[in-house]
């Protein structure tokens, strides 16, 4: 070893791809790559140092005062000595060697250690989870705590590319039995006891809020309801990301997983649904919810103050917010989320039902809702939340739109023919809306089959065979019946008028040209 310094060659600091040289000096400990990328510690800063078994040899952890773990990888088992001797000469500090647990146990006992969860099996650590990673927590069942990761949507970290990285999705822990609650009152005769899972559960959520929320929040809308996924959230917003919060689940949402925002009035006039898409979708176990569907009374009022800086709202959002708020709720939610995530609001086109209202009532197997059809797409809500667009269909047929064997039919079902090759089957439609959705079809330029006869309702092969049998005399004849009363209407939409002009469907006074516009 050399009396002013020690190196070591080929070492890697963190999850960087890059090797480096690392330096114990009597002026701190440093790593620097080819790359110029580099890592320098005071030795004011240094708390401990701990070496153990890693992925990439040996690894040397640097615990700073503030908490912070610096991890370097890539030592030889021959290094360790030298690293001991370095470090008590320049720091007057011991070396801490742990053993890493090998045994495969999936029991054990946790331990936080600054941002990280440590699981222990016989008092060794076997894996660490970094919740500076984790976007919420949550309780899937009875003594089970799960801890959700980084999406696949999230950027990956500095310098390294996502594909050359594997990351953890989700764990879930099972915690069993009761503990021993904290009281403030010693004369208290019987202990009382809670269940673990709950203390546990509380501990990440708290680790979490610490490692996730650096800055103060610019705005935070409490016990919103949501109907998918179901229940009342707190949604706190900040420059980068918003939290929801609720009694179970907890999610970080980055405002760039947002794609889309729909902001639509429901048929009773008296409920405003704000719609958000995300991709990649959020997560609750295995299922997965690509659209959030708030639901917010039309009449309600909020009266907000922004905790953002005029001079920030100037530079980076272009004057898109502002400082203070009072207004209709549904109106004040949608235009925070427009300024800070920089989508724009789709709003109802010029689509009217029979009724006058934006939506008609349907149902989606056996889900009740209201489907929306809007300027570049129809959308079911609210369960499940479904977005059709206009580029993606092939041919809508409708059904049972004619006279039945009982009488007339008060319902009929129409079906989307998608060019991916798969079906969205809408039902029971009132029969009255059949003729404004016809005309707006056709309006879109979307191919339109209408099906109905006594005997019953011809499958979507049978139109594909009327199509190439048609004027077959042997066709026709065994057809004869079928179709003597009522013959097939097969209505093939054709391109309307080119003059005609697309009408903006965005929540947006500046919108220039909607139909550029690819955000639907």
């Amino acid at each position: 070893m050399a009396d002013k310094h020690l190196d070591f060659d080929g070492v890697f600091c963190g999850i960087q791809p890059d090797k480096g040289r690392f330096r114990i000096a009597a002026n701190g400990i440093g790593w620097k790559a080819s790359s110029d990328k580099k890592k320098v510690v005071s030795p004011d800063d240094l708390r401990k140092l701990v070496w153990m078994r890693a992925a990439r040899g040996y690894q040397l952890r640097v615990h700073l005062k503030n908490d912070e773990i610096l991890k370097f990888d890539g030592f030889k088992t021959d290094d360790l000595e030298d690293v001991k001797e370095a470090v008590r000469k320049f720091y007057k500090l011991q070396i801490e060697v742990k053993e890493v647990s090998v045994k495969g146990w999936n029991w054990g006992r946790y331990d936080f250690q600054g941002s990280n969860l440590v699981f222990n099996v016989s008092n060794k650590p076997m894996v660490e989870f970094p919740l500076g990673q984790a976007i919420g927590s949550n309780k899937p069942s009875k003594n089970e705590v799960a801890i959700n990761f980084v999406d696949p949507g999230q950027p990956a970290p500095e310098g390294v590319s996502p594909k050359e990285i594997d990351e953890l999705m989700d764990v879930t822990f099972y915690v069993p039995g009761t503990v021993a609650k904290d009281t403030e009152n010693d004369n208290e005769e019987e202990e009382e006891e809670v269940n673990a899972d709950m203390v546990f559960y509380d501990l990440v959520k708290s680790k979490l809020e610490l490692s996730q929320v650096t800055t103060e929040n610019i705005v935070q809308f409490q016990e919103v309801l949501c109907l998918t996924p179901r229940g009342r959230y707190n949604i706190d917003m900040y420059q980068d990301f918003l939290r929801l919060r609720g009694k179970t689940y907890d999610y970080k949402i980055l405002y760039n997983n947002i794609t889309r925002l729909f902001l639509l009035l429901k048929p009773d006039d008296m409920h405003v649904l704000f719609v958000i898409g995300l991709d990649p979708p959020l997560r609750q176990g295995q299922t997965k919810y690509p659209f959030l569907v708030f639901q917010f009374v039309r009449d309600d009022e909020i009266d907000v103050e922004l905790n953002i800086e005029e001079s920030t709202m100037t530079e980076k959002y272009e004057d898109k917010l502002q400082k203070h708020y009072d207004a209709p709720t549904y109106e004040v939610v949608s235009t925070i989320f427009r300024g800070l995530t920089g989508r724009k609001v789709t709003i109802p086109g010029n689509y009217r039902s029979h009724h006058g209202a934006h939506a008609l009532k349907c149902s989606m197997k056996a889900n009740e809702g209201f489907l929306y059809p809007l300027e570049k797409s129809l959308l079911f809500l609210p369960k499940p939340p479904t977005l059709i667009l206009h580029s993606e269909i092939g041919v809508v047929t409708f059904s049972r739109v004619g006279t039945t064997t009982g009488g007339s039919s008060r319902t009929f079902d129409m079906k989307f023919h998608m060019k991916g090759g798969n079906e969205i089957q809408i039902s029971s439609i009132n029969r009255e809306e059949y003729a404004n959705l016809q005309d707006f079809l056709k309006q879109k330029r979307i191919k339109v089959k209408t099906v109905g006869t006594e005997e019953g309702i011809l499958s979507y092969a049978d139109l594909e065979e009327l199509d190439e049998d048609e004027g077959d005399e042997s066709f026709e004849t065994s057809r004869k019946k079928r179709r003597t009363d009522k013959a097939v209407d097969m209505d093939m939409d054709f391109a309307p008028d080119e003059s005609g002009s697309e009408v903006a469907e965005e929540y947006d006074s500046a919108v220039e040209d909607s139909d550029n516009d690819d955000e639907d």
